[in-house]
């Protein structure tokens, strides 16, 4: 299986910013190697140009409830990604929008899905080859919205999700996000042993040993930013091993 990398931009404020271990509040202006530039399109057309064909968009104003930004969604699609958004989706009229800006998954956060009918609603309109839905993790536990009317257990919403239609998932370890801890492994390789699904990880990923070794588990691919713009995962590397 060829494994993904996918370099991730977290947008606050309307500005590019360092995530870490999902502390909103402290999340400081980018600093990176690959970009000088805060500004979203600058440092998507580095990433460009360095030869990435997938992004990840967290625009995190709209996850915190702001109105999502579909022109600027637009304006990066016709850099020619293939692009992934979290915008904090929790109805059909914002997941079948984010398509109709050619967006490619519509990424579905345990954080901000209200209700099970909701992601029903979501994956028969749109797709279910259109959506990912994410585990937003931290500490060791689901973050869920308060009015969520399911299960809080990994295994248990993860079986109830692929009862709905969901066949990709992301597991996001916020906590160890932009931490250079290195990946749950533990946590991953849980889930794998009891779903046949296609899953995607974030969070921890420090060099290109941590991306062989999720290679290894067939993993669909990975996401990750920190070690990218420290330039501790170099581009000419990830060429010579086939994974860009």
């Amino acid at each position: 299986m060829c494994l993904k990398v996918i370099p991730v931009i977290d947008v606050l404020n309307g500005i590019v910013v360092h995530a870490v271990r999902g502390n909103r509040s402290e999340y400081k202006p980018l600093q990176s190697v690959l970009s000088p530039s805060v500004d979203a399109i600058e440092v998507a057309t580095a990433f460009k140009l360095h030869g990435f064909s997938t992004l990840y968009l967290a625009d995190i104003d709209a996850i915190l409830g702001k109105t999502p930004a579909f022109d600027f969604y637009s304006c990066i699609v016709q850099m020619g990604f293939d692009l992934m958004v979290d915008a904090g989706v929790t109805d059909v009229w914002v997941a079948k929008n984010l398509i109709n800006c050619g967006v490619s998954k519509v990424i579905v956060g345990t954080e901000t899905l209200q209700s099970k009918v909701s992601l029903r609603k979501i994956v028969a309109q749109v797709g279910t080859d259109k959506i990912i839905v994410s585990f937003d993790v931290k500490n060791g536990k689901v973050l869920t919205h308060p009015v969520f009317d399911g299960s809080t257990d990994l295994l248990e919403l993860f079986e109830t999700f692929q009862s709905i239609g969901v066949s990709e998932f992301l597991l996001l370890d916020l906590t160890r996000v932009g931490s250079n801890e290195g990946v749950n492994v533990e946590l991953l390789k849980k889930c794998s042993d009891v779903l046949d699904c296609g899953i995607y990880v974030g969070g921890g990923i420090r060099s290109v040993d941590d991306l062989l070794k999720l290679k290894e588990l067939n993993v669909l691919g990975v996401l990750f930013a920190t070690a990218l713009h420290l330039g501790n995962i170099n581009i000419k590397d990830l060429k010579r091993l086939g994974l860009l």
